[in-house]
């Protein structure tokens, strides 16, 4: 299937001021060479369980895509857009060099033969190549060799990557994420995800999209505390909610709903305390909103009573902490009455736990009560369909292997406003 053909997106600013208003544009990153550069050996250091399989995973995006533009949906892609901030011969040069820096190959060391030798190699490349082989990797194949034999060299050179990919790419919700009128380009948590969001930043500094660098900045991704969109939901034109657990941390919450008090994009944060577990890396693998009053939730987080903070403005403008409550009371408070949580799996805990290990309920609003979920989790979605949600299915048996559902793989640049 052939992608967006390069459009730059039509008219109008990226604005999210909800997770439930009618999705109008979004950007994703179709997979691509970077899954079969997965091994084994370095599954666990890229955060992978197993290894997909790339014409499958494909397809299943693909057919994700579809559904998006069925319901109207623009649907840009990264790679894209990043090929054509490149095409400008500056931005190339000063991007090759962030790069490599950030894959512990800085230019201005004259011990690293290799720095240099990836740099000439990089930018002899057109841009639509250089993004595609800074996505998937470089081997040292691929290389010529440097003009001494040292040790170093002959250290490093047992890994066949001289640039690791970045298989968690079409993750594409935690590299960056629009809230509001603004950006956060974020400090992911792991060092395999961590050159991401740096495509992401040269996209929105120097992408007409994003108003080339003119749009607020709500988190910046060289700050110390590690932040990932998939954390980050947008409950209200007046309340964004922030997950705290393994991805990211409570500093980073701070400086975040600093921002947003400041700019008047908020005037209330939660943030969310997770536990540090695999199974809820995020926010939105255990928390999604599907219509005003309803949530699709993981059971056990209901369970377990997870705390809220709530956050608001101090008399010096920074954020204190007004109160500490449950995940439904401060939900409740979000809608203005009770809420519907549904649970995945329902009430079988067999179900809940294999569906929710599938991102059951990590759900993409397309608009208010309709939504898009993976097929597979035939329990939570007949739930969710008895609570009055419809449900958009799509094939996720190679996607899901990732650990990461319909939203996980989108970044909303623009929703419609909801009704007062």
């Amino acid at each position: 299937m052939q992608t967006a053909g390069g459009s730059a997106g039509g008219g109008g600013a990226p604005a999210v001021r909800s997770e439930i208003g009618r999705l109008e544009r979004v950007m994703v990153h179709r997979p691509g060479q970077e899954i079969e550069n997965l091994t084994p050996e370095r599954l666990h250091a890229l955060l992978f369980e197993d290894i997909p399989y790339l014409p499958g995973m494909r397809r299943e995006h693909d057919a994700f895509v579809e559904v998006l533009r069925r319901h109207g949906v623009e649907v840009l892609y990264l790679e894209e857009h990043l090929e054509q901030v490149l095409a400008e011969e500056e931005v190339r040069r000063r991007f090759i060099a962030h790069f490599l820096g950030e894959s512990g190959y800085p230019l201005d060391d004259p011990w690293l033969d290799e720095a240099r030798l990836l740099a000439d190699h990089l930018a002899a490349l057109p841009p639509a190549e250089l993004v595609t082989r800074v996505v998937a990797g470089l081997r040292r194949s691929e290389l010529p060799a440097p003009s001494r034999r040292r040790l170093a060299d002959l250290v490093e050179a047992s890994s066949p990557f001289v640039l690791e990919p970045l298989p968690n790419l079409y993750f594409m919700r935690d590299p960056a994420a629009v809230v509001g009128h603004g950006v956060l380009v974020n400090r992911m948590a792991s060092e395999a995800r961590r050159r991401e969001s740096l495509l992401l930043e040269y996209v929105v500094r120097h992408h007409p999209l994003f108003a080339q660098g003119d749009l607020p900045r709500w988190y910046e991704r060289d700050l110390p505390y590690p932040i990932e969109g998939g954390d980050v939901l947008v409950l209200s034109p007046e309340c964004v909610a922030i997950g705290m657990g393994e991805r990211t941390g409570a500093r980073a919450v701070e400086r975040v709903a600093e921002k947003l008090f400041a700019a008047g994009v908020a005037r209330r944060v939660l943030a969310v305390e997770l536990p540090r577990h695999r199974a809820f890396m995020h926010l939105d693998t255990v928390l999604t909103m599907v219509a005003p009053r309803q949530f699709a939730v993981h059971q056990v987080v209901v369970e377990r009573g997870l705390r809220v903070f709530t956050l608001l403005p101090g008399g010096d403008g920074r954020p204190e902490v007004a109160g500490v409550e449950g995940l439904r009371r401060a939900l409740e408070w979000v809608v203005g009455g009770e809420v519907d949580l549904i649970p995945t799996g329902g009430n079988d805990p067999v179900a809940s736990a294999r569906e929710q290990w599938n991102d059951g309920a990590n759900t993409l609003a397309l608009e208010p009560g309709r939504i898009v979920a993976y097929e597979r989790n035939e329990v939570s979605n007949r739930e969710l369909e008895r609570h009055g949600i419809r449900v958009e299915t799509i094939p996720g048996g190679e996607l899901s292997r990732g650990r990461g559902g319909p939203r996980c793989m989108t970044m909303p640049l623009r929703r419609a406003e909801l009704p007062a």
